[in-house]
């Protein structure tokens, strides 16, 4: 089994980051009973005030691909897209280190 990581920048619609900040919370809230999900942390930039990165690692990419499945995420993603300008998707695969 690969565990799979994912890093996702977003940029907000100017002025939308904390609203699509907040939404992205709700969704790793959501995903507290996920034992698949086992890291979904929101991150703000410190230098660019419209992004947000988040960082995902999963049982494997299968987990995260059924994730994208369920109704609630399909829901959030739908309500979310009117505040982001773009995204960045970073897939990885994490071969080591501490917490893995």
């Amino acid at each position: 089994m690969t565990k799979f990581t994912m890093y996702g920048k977003l940029i907000a619609q100017p002025g939308k980051r904390e609203e699509l900040a907040q939404m992205l919370l709700q969704a790793a809230e959501g995903l507290q009973s996920n034992p698949n999900c086992e890291l979904y942390i929101v991150n703000v930039s410190e230098e660019d005030p419209d992004a947000i990165w988040v960082t995902e690692l999963w049982r494997d990419a299968d987990a995260h691909a059924a994730s994208l499945k369920d109704e609630q995420t399909i829901a959030l993603i739908q309500q979310a897209r009117p505040l982001i300008a773009g995204v960045e998707p970073m897939r990885l695969r994490p071969i080591g280190g501490k917490g893995l």
